[in-house]
């Protein structure tokens, strides 16, 4: 019996994810709870569990894949029950003599290919329902030309040409000299048939045909073995029963378009010339989510930014003694847990920046939580994990929930939850370096505090006595953002002003 597993809601609220990888493969063997597939949603990466111990039967989508919730995207044959039959020996015995299939000889079952059972089902390969999908075309309706039936890519091109009556087969069956066609990985084989065996199109590209399956004799498969060459990758416009046929003269003439293309990149390298002018990739998953957020915040709510330094000489000493006693306790105290206990002081002195506008409703939502959000730079992109109800926890446990959040963004193991809800965000440029920035507001939050790197500079000091001297000391730049339809500039001036007098003497934090 087969198991059919839909895609779940891995976050909440979340409509649809981009399936980022399959960590097993057709005909694996999976236990409940098994990790099968990675999907990364809003801005976190998350496995996805097998729900049955079995056998995986199909995978129905594509790695880099956008997937709705509650579309189906693997099937399984339950552990105990019997599998449906997938491929007759028929089939295998009605191929070609002379021709091999190394790939289907060994696994006993196709298990990229798709039959019609009894009930009218389809079942197609991922590149085929894709393809499906992008040309509109219903694959219940589409007449298999392939081995038993199964449907091939070329099926769904000539369905979508409205040409379904007449399926793949009435080109393959025709095993005389082909005519070249451009569906063959490029080769353009037009001129080079006359000296090849009946039907060969030698290629002229050294554009890989990239197939899955690819009938050959063993003489051929032995010949590209010599060369190097992955009989899969080589182009060719001759068919046997809807599949690839490659001959050895397209092998020969593949394996010196690829040897020409090596000396050509070889005469570039010596020139200088090393690659590409410029490259392009989709602009998707974390980054587009990222872009999208950015967008949205800069032009919904109009920035602000005040700048200031603040002389944080005392709260490096204080840090300095504290540190023994929090690696007691196993924990890394960093300043950043300080500057959360400051800038959730001067929140409620200044609950306006704990606010947010509701665009939608046009209310002003005041918050009497302080979840402090802290951006994080990851090789995903930038997250921010966010610490909640902050405001209730002391230094050491602020500490050691950040550290954890923080790790787990930079390893994508964080869920979409811890991801949201914050209410004002902190974030750190100076590790990177610089010393003033314009954060932009995680938004809807009213504002956003960027602190900079921590650096010795001479300062004015004066004493008990008025008596003014200079001294190093150590200053911290503060880099304020906020939403200026909710924030005055004197109250963003006021703001920072409290952030900096609890920083200046972080004593004051043991009252908070």
């Amino acid at each position: 019996m087969v198991r059919e597993f839909k895609l779940p809601d891995v976050g909440e609220g979340v409509a649809e994810g981009e399936l980022v990888s399959w960590l097993v493969e057709e005909g694996e063997e999976v236990s409940e709870d098994q990790p099968v597939a990675e999907v990364e949603t809003d801005k976190a990466l998350v496995e996805v569990p097998s729900p049955v111990n079995g056998t995986v039967r199909e995978i129905l989508a594509e790695e880099g894949e956008m997937v709705p919730v509650g579309n189906v995207i693997i099937t399984f044959n339950v552990e105990g029950e019997e599998a449906e039959e997938t491929e007759s020996q028929a089939e295998q015995a009605s191929e070609p003599e002379g021709v091999d299939e190394p790939d289907e000889a060994e696994g006993g079952v196709d298990e990229t290919e798709e039959v019609s059972t009894s009930e009218g089902r389809v079942f197609a390969p991922p590149r085929v329902r894709k393809l499906a999908r992008e040309e509109g075309v219903d694959l219940s309706s589409v007449q298999g030309s392939g081995p038993g039936g199964r449907i091939t890519e070329g099926d769904v091109q000539a369905a979508a040409e409205g040409d379904s009556s007449e399926p793949a087969d009435a080109e393959t069956a025709e095993a005389a000299p082909a005519e070249p066609t451009e569906d063959t990985g490029g080769a353009d084989a037009a001129a080079g048939t006359a000296g090849g065996a009946a039907g060969t199109a030698a290629p002229s590209s050294v554009e890989s045909a990239d197939r899955e399956k690819t009938l050959a004799a063993p003489a051929t498969r032995q010949l590209a073995k010599e060369q190097g060459i992955d009989i899969d990758a080589v182009p060719t416009t001759e068919e046997r029963d809807g599949e690839a046929f490659v001959t050895p003269e397209a092998v020969t003439e593949y394996a010196e378009a690829q040897q020409r293309a090596q000396e050509a990149d070889v005469a570039a390298a010596a020139t200088g010339e090393t690659g590409p002018r410029e490259t392009r990739e989709p602009f998707k998953g974390v980054r587009k989510t990222i872009a999208d957020a950015m967008q949205r915040s800069k032009y919904t709510a109009p920035h602000v930014t005040h700048h200031d330094e603040v002389d944080v000489t005392k709260l490096v000493e204080t840090r300095e003694d504290l540190k023994p006693v929090a690696e007691e306790q196993g924990i890394r105290l960093t300043y950043m847990p300080f500057i959360m206990k400051a800038v959730i002081a001067a929140l409620k002195e200044y609950p306006e920046m704990n606010a947010m506008i509701d665009d939608e409703n046009e209310e002003i939502v005041h918050r009497n939580y302080y979840n402090i959000g802290v951006a994080a730079a990851t090789d995903a992109g930038l997250m921010v994990p966010v610490v909640d109800d902050a405001d209730h926890k002391g230094m050491l446990q602020l500490s050691s929930e950040m550290n954890e959040l923080v790790q787990k963004a930079r390893e994508r193991t964080i869920s979409p939850d811890e991801l949201r809800g914050s209410t004002f965000t902190i974030t750190n440029i100076g590790g990177i370096g610089g010393e003033y920035a314009t954060p932009i507001l995680n938004y809807p939050e009213a504002g956003i505090l960027a602190v900079g790197e921590i650096k010795r500079k001479p300062r004015v000091v004066t004493d008990a006595d008025g008596n003014e001297s200079i001294e190093p000391r150590s200053v911290m730049t503060l880099s304020l953002s906020f939403d200026h339809r909710l924030i005055d500039g004197a109250e963003g001036a006021a703001f920072t002003n409290k952030v900096m007098e609890y920083l200046e003497n972080p004593e004051l934090l043991l009252l908070e």
